[in-house]
């Protein structure tokens, strides 16, 4: 194995994991190391819960990620999520709508063909999830939650063509379902903006995929039922050590599902859990540096 791990580290990629868990040097622009992100907020009034809910502890978080898609949100639905993102100074992301669940499919339903995660059949959907991001940027929001690596590559060809704003920002989803530093690599080289490995991914493959790439990694603190329901509070601080610059997505394991409708109930048990992850960080690792309220870019 010596020659290819040394062919590894000869095109820029580790080894192999990074076992002694080296400090992060990388950083977010303002300087942060890590920012708070709450998944699976469905609609502006379960946003508008959540937003005044971490209000009301006297915290603040950096962004809110709508899952089930564009395509499930009307023009003033998306209108009011934008104005609530800019009152509160969050990054609003809106998820593409267009996913193989959603298709004509069958094999995506049956147990070998969930391994497609929410990639995209036939070309049709990709002009279909095209079009949704061009709506959702026309009407305001500048960040998506992309599946499809092929669609990636086109909503970056179109960012760079000047068919979206230069400031639109794509993060990839962990249903697309990588988890390793080439992996990683390669998202980045294609528009990737942010990158989301699978939730179960441990403290050493982290460390060495924060080593291949300089864009912010979003971890799982916690998952819904659907996709293991554990909670790792406690592996927080390391977390942020050795990954930043960091997105701390939190709140999961108050769902059920991915695509979990939050009601304004669950909001607020989503809102008590980034308080429950704050203690742990101050009291584990209070001189990690978080960015400031209003770091809203990637």
């Amino acid at each position: 194995m010596k020659e290819t791990r040394e062919f590894l580290k000869s095109i820029g990629q580790p080894a192999g994991d990074l076992y002694d868990l080296p400090t992060s040097q990388k950083r977010f622009s303002d300087g942060g190391q890590y920012r708070f992100e709450v998944p699976g907020i469905q609609g502006p009034g379960t946003m508008k819960t959540l937003l005044e809910e971490i209000d009301r502890y006297g915290i603040f978080i950096h962004r809110v990620t709508q899952t089930k898609g564009i395509m499930t949100l009307t023009d003033e639905e998306i209108e009011k999520m934008v104005a609530l993102a800019e009152q509160y100074k969050v990054d609003l992301i809106l998820a593409i709508g267009p996913r193989a669940t959603t298709d004509t499919s069958a094999s995506v339903h049956t147990e070998e063909g969930q391994r497609m995660g929410y990639r995209l059949r036939g070309q049709e959907q990709i002009v279909r999830a095209i079009e949704d991001v061009k709506r959702a940027s026309a009407l305001g929001c500048h960040s998506f939650l992309v599946y499809d690596e092929g669609c990636l590559w086109a909503l970056n060809q179109l960012r760079q063509q000047g068919g979206l704003p230069a400031e639109t920002k794509f993060k990839v989803s962990a249903h697309a379902g990588h988890g390793n530093p080439c992996s990683a690599k390669l998202m980045e080289s294609i528009g990737a903006n942010s990158f989301n490995p699978v939730r179960d991914i441990q403290l050493q493959m982290l460390a060495a995929i924060r080593h291949a790439i300089d864009i912010s990694i979003d971890i799982h603190t916690e998952n819904p039922k659907s996709s293991g329901g554990f909670i790792r509070h406690y592996e927080v601080p390391e977390m942020i050590r050795v990954a930043a610059p960091i997105y701390l997505k939190t709140g999961g394991s108050v769902a059920a599902t991915h695509s979990w409708d939050s009601t304004d109930a669950d909001a607020k048990k989503r809102a008590k859990q980034i308080m429950l992850v704050k203690r742990v960080i101050d009291s584990y690792y209070p001189e990690s540096i978080v960015s400031p309220k209003g770091s809203v870019h990637l």
